[in-house]
Formats: C-alpha cells, sequence, structure tokens
C-alpha cells in the first residue's frame, strides 16, 4: 500500500467510494442525504484535481488501484478578527473501500494527511463527523482528534 496525491486516472475509483460514503450518510440522514448519489461527479472531480489550495490523497493497493482517500481544503483563519491567525488543513472526506477496512489503510492516509500538513506550516488538522456516524467518530478519535467545537440543529417541521 502506498499513499499519494490523486491523478485522474484514480477518478472512476474515487466515484465509487465517494458513493460508499454517500450511502453511510444517506442511512444515517436520509432527511437530507439522496441515496444513489455522490458528492462530486467527474468533470468537479478533474477539476478539483488542479487546485492546489484543495489536495487529494488516496491510497493504492501494489496493482496502483485507488482503496481510499482523503479530500482536503487549506484554510486560513481567522474567521474573525478576534482570532489569532493560523493556516488549518480541513479533511472534507475521507473514506477507505468497504473491502478493505479493518486493515489500518485509514490509519497510515490519516497520519499522511497530517504530515502533509505539517509540510505546508498548519497548525492544525480538522473535520467534520456527522451525529451518528459512531465508527467514523471512533476512529477520529483513536487518531487522537478531539471535538472543537459542535453544530447543532433544530429541524423546522
Amino acid at each position: 500500500m502506498m499513499i499519494r496525491k490523486a491523478e485522474e486516472k484514480d477518478i472512476p475509483r474515487m466515484m465509487e467510494l465517494l458513493g460508499q460514503v454517500l450511502q453511510i450518510h444517506a442511512d444515517i440522514r436520509p432527511d437530507i442525504f439522496i441515496p444513489g448519489t455522490t458528492k462530486y461527479s467527474t468533470d468537479e472531480l478533474r477539476e478539483l484535481l488542479k487546485n492546489e489550495k484543495k489536495p487529494v490523497y488516496v491510497a493504492v493497493n501494489e496493482e496502483d488501484v485507488c482503496i481510499g482517500y482523503a479530500f482536503c481544503q487549506l484554510k486560513e483563519q481567522p474567521f474573525s478578527n478576534n482570532m489569532v491567525p493560523f493556516q488549518s488543513l480541513f479533511i472534507d472526506d475521507l473514506c477507505i473501500d468497504q473491502e478493505v477496512r479493518g486493515q489500518h489503510i485509514g490509519e497510515r492516509l490519516f497520519e499522511y494527511v497530517k504530515n502533509e500538513a505539517k509540510q505546508m506550516g498548519c497548525y492544525e488538522v480538522t473535520l467534520n463527523v456527522w451525529a451518528g456516524n459512531t465508527s467514523a467518530e471512533k476512529f477520529y478519535e483513536k487518531m487522537g482528534m478531539k471535538t472543537k467545537e459542535r453544530q447543532m440543529e433544530y429541524i423546522l417541521k
């Protein structure tokens, strides 16, 4: 297994994995997520791979086939003038193929992203986890992540 920057040849597999992630979210929140869709289209992925502020890393097997990804976004802080300025690497989406989960690929991919963030001079790595995605919460806690803030909702029906 190797981790590298995503390339155009990885897009078909990334689309499959995006479908797996979407289904997890649709199962948790069918009121928000539409089953059978993906976060990005093939064309959007092509464009995303060109954006240096939004690096995408892939874990590939011995045949150089994508078995996991981490979509990231470089963000500048602060959001307001009362915060210390710093750079953050936000993990927008991380997925390991359901067929190979449990083989520590996610841990290696997460560590790779942390190292990339350090090389970019980032202060932190952040991400969001949907409430109800307990396996993801446990994974990120195991990786040393802690809750920074919580977004809450009140659904108006």
